[in-house]
């Protein structure tokens, strides 16, 4: 098997790495960083490490190599944290993405960037603690591990070493044959593989080799289950494996052993019991593992602790002197254990009954002093391709028509005389709707792909600004279709920088209006029908409404002191408007706004606005929550039929003649509670035959797009549905006016209209048609009475 095969797999877990790496940062208190968060970042970099080795990525190597030696130190508490130094981490992630990027592309990484982010940790390091880096491959040697108290005055064996490195006896566990022989190939480019046996439950492969065992750890796991292998050093007159070999208990000491515990949960286990005393050792497999722990809580204390995580017939607690003999071992699930002071056990007496395990709740029993986690459901998960989930919507969407063309055909039927035939078909349609939503759920992600990016940019944007802002997130949970949180994400962005810059003031200006130093800055999504709300709020200084319409009175744009503060909020979005007094890296260019309000609508969503001076503004974007699906009304045109976005749609009427008024040329507008809208008859924009040319005739649908309403003239409002959305640019070509299209229970095709783009085509016919333009039912409308002048 070729290892680039793997790839993927490595890009992919080392992204999450990645992002979990930044995430920790963000969150490091520099005063009194959690011991927690560095092992985890470290944890991170080594993982990272390992794989960029295994796949010759040396660049990506050797930069998470400066960068886990010095997180190593900083865990070891001989580098003290500042925030400079973690402004340093951060580029530091930032350049192992560039990397990871580049040989995910199959390029070479920019060697002069590389040079730079390796002189500064190296520099980084002279500075802080005194001494260079190790510019090797090889990671720093792990901790050694306390002792365990002699048993016998015999002296510990010694590990084997031979010219090729130390030797370690690599345990696979449950691995089918295929595997075993790849993973003795790949154990081979890592060193001698000095003899290998066993079969599909338990196989040792002896190996001679100078690397680590985190390195080879790291191999390993790309192609089977950390709990599927164990590895542990070769030593002289070893006859049984580290598996079956007891632990002793000295005085004060307990082994504990875990029996059919798997390794997330015993590496979970062995930390709990590290804060009920001191762990002198641990060994096993997922059959039996044992720690002795030395503490001076009662082995009630220690079992609430552990019932916590596995239940009371995974473990078994024996204390020093105590002694279980092999055979009743088996049958009991506990493992023998010597006496403190003999080589040997004495004779095999019987093993005393174990007292019932107490419930957690019992009186007396001590809280468990770390994070005790309940025992759940384990949860799996596999890689998909996008395009395969793509694949099974769209086969899902086309499941849902055919059903509907069905459902059409049978809905003529007889009720009596062909009954199982209708409730076969009513079946199907619960059906084929359960697995359409089902299958969308697919694509549907939470918030917090989207929310996790803003830590990172609220605080490098505060620190160039001066200012202190606390962010918080709410709605993490909330779901979004795949697509929509990848095309939120840049005006998300561009809308929290604006806060930062233009709503939050500074410090001494907040102290000053009697509130907090720091700024608070909300980021949070929920579900609201079938929509998304994800608002942007600060508690800044709130929008001016004067200074923003004399900027527009500036910029040349119509307004008026009578507008409502809505209208005068949307100023903002205006192409070229910015009330910022000087330009910055920040903003002050008047570019950005209108972009994120024209990509806010092209997904089919809308901006709002709320604002209160002096106390803050409150920007609300509403999404659908899928591209895939659409709620939409449907019109009849003639004898054609159309798909208007139900999120569009304010409201419908019919037009009087009153109520119309002819301008200048031939364009009419529609007179709607003292507001003008523009009238688009939808027959001409489209050139549909047959449809009505009396304008009372026919249904005024009153429609917002990109921040306009506008009156399309309709035949008929046939109603509402929900439409599964076809691309028509990809299946046909791209038509003005349209934004996709949709295959209807009949099976006919109805195009899904573009409000904007269908007023652009109008006025272009428009203008063509100008010089000939006879148009006898408005002429009917034009008297005197009703004309005005432009």
């Amino acid at each position: 098997m070729d290892i680039t095969d793997f790839y993927d797999t490595f890009f992919e877990e080392a992204e999450e790495l990645l992002a979990d790496m930044e995430r920790y940062l963000l969150e490091l208190d520099v005063d009194e960083p959690d011991t927690e968060e560095l092992n985890a970042i470290f944890r991170a970099a080594h993982s990272i490490k390992g794989g960029a080795g295994t796949f010759g990525f040396d660049a990506l190597q050797k930069t998470t190599h400066l960068f886990e030696n010095l997180l190593d130190h900083t865990r070891k508490g001989e580098l003290a944290l500042r925030r400079d130094i973690v402004d340093t981490f951060l580029e530091t992630k930032d350049m192992l993405s560039d990397q990871l990027d580049a040989y995910r592309n199959g390029d070479e990484p920019d060697q002069e960037a590389f040079e730079r982010i390796c002189q500064t940790l190296q520099q980084l390091a002279l500075e802080e603690i005194g001494q260079d880096l190790d510019g090797g491959g090889a990671a720093a040697p792990p901790p050694k591990p306390a002792p365990v108290p002699e048993v016998a005055p015999a002296s510990p064996p010694e590990p084997v070493r031979s010219a090729d490195g130390d030797q370690r006896i690599v345990t696979l566990l449950n691995v089918v044959e295929k595997d075993r022989q790849l993973l003795v190939e790949e154990l081979g480019q890592l060193g001698d593989v000095i003899s290998h046996q066993g079969d599909e439950q338990r196989y040792e492969v002896v190996l001679a080799s100078s690397d680590s065992d985190d390195d080879i750890e790291a191999v390993m796991c790309f192609i089977i289950d950390a709990d599927q292998f164990q590895i542990r050093p070769a030593v002289t007159g070893q006859t049984e494996s580290a598996a079956d070999t007891p632990l002793v208990a000295g005085e004060g000491q307990r082994v504990i052993t875990l029996l059919n515990v798997g390794e997330k949960d015993r590496q979970l286990l062995v930390e709990e019991l590290g804060q009920l005393g001191q762990v002198i050792s641990h060994q096993g497999d997922e059959q039996r593992y044992e720690v002795v722990l030395a503490s001076s809580d009662s082995d009630d204390d220690i079992e609430a602790v552990m019932c916590f995580i596995v239940d009371p017939d995974q473990l078994q607690i024996s204390k020093a002197g105590e002694a279980v003999p092999p055979a009743e071992a088996a049958k009991t699930g506990a493992a023998p254990v010597a006496a403190a002071n003999t080589a040997k056990p004495a004779a095999t007496p019987e093993p005393a009954e174990k007292p019932p395990v107490k419930a957690a709740t019992d009186n007396g029993v001590k809280p468990a002093r770390g994070k005790s986690k309940a025992k759940g459901p384990e949860t799996s998960s596999i890689r998909v391709s996008v395009d395969k989930v793509d694949q099974i919507i769209n086969l899902v969407g086309e499941l849902i028509i055919t059903q509907s063309m069905l459902d059409q055909t049978v809905s003529d039927m007889d009720a009596v005389a062909d009954s199982a035939l209708l409730n076969g078909m009513s079946l199907l349609q619960r059906n084929a709707r359960d697995l359409q939503e089902s299958v969308m759920s697919i694509r549907m992600i939470p918030m917090d792909f989207v929310f996790s990016r803003f830590p990172r940019v609220v605080r490098e944007t505060a620190g160039k600004l001066g200012k202190e802002i606390e962010l918080v997130t709410e709605g993490e949970s909330t779901e979004l279709d795949k697509s929509l949180t990848e095309r939120i994400i840049d005006p998300l962005t561009h809308l929290v920088r604006n806060s930062l810059d233009h709503g939050i003031e500074l410090p001494e200006d907040r102290v000053a209006a009697g509130k907090p130093r720091t700024g608070r800055l909300t980021l949070s999504a929920q579900h609201q029908g079938g929509n998304i709300l994800i608002e942007v709020v600060d508690d800044g200084a709130g929008l001016n409404r004067d200074r923003l319409l004399a900027k527009a009175r500036e910029n040349g744009l119509p307004v008026s002191d009578t507008m409502s503060d809505d209208d005068v909020w949307q100023l903002i979005f205006a192409p070229g408007f910015s009330t910022a007094k000087a330009v910055t890296d920040v903003s002050g260019r008047g570019v950005g706004m209108d972009v994120v309000k024209r990509n806010i609508q092209g997904m089919g969503g809308h901006v709002e606005i709320m604002s209160k001076p002096g106390e803050g503004t409150r920007i609300r974007i509403v999404l659908p929550l899928t591209l895939a699906i659409l709620d939409g009304m449907s019109i009849k045109v003639g004898d054609e039929m159309f798909i208007l976005p139900l999120s569009a749609v304010l409201e419908s009427l019919q037009p009087s003649k009153g109520d119309l008024y002819a301008m200048a040329g031939d364009d009419v507008v529609l007179k709607v509670r003292d507001e003008y809208l523009p009238v688009v008859a939808v027959h001409e924009a489209l050139d549909v035959p047959g449809a009505k040319t009396e304008l009372t005739e026919t249904i005024a649908v009153i429609v917002q797009g990109e921040g306009r309403r506008y009156a399309l003239l309709v035949d008929d409002l046939v109603g509402q549905q929900q439409v599964v959305v076809k691309n028509l640019e990809t299946n046909y070509r791209k038509v003005p006016g349209v934004s996709a299209a949709t295959i209807l229970g009949d099976g006919s095709v109805a195009l899904i209209l573009d409000i904007t783009g269908l007023h652009r085509l109008s006025r272009a016919k428009k203008e063509v048609r100008r010089p000939e333009r006879t148009y006898q039912s408005l002429e009917a409308l034009t008297d005197k009475e009703l004309e005005t002048s432009s």
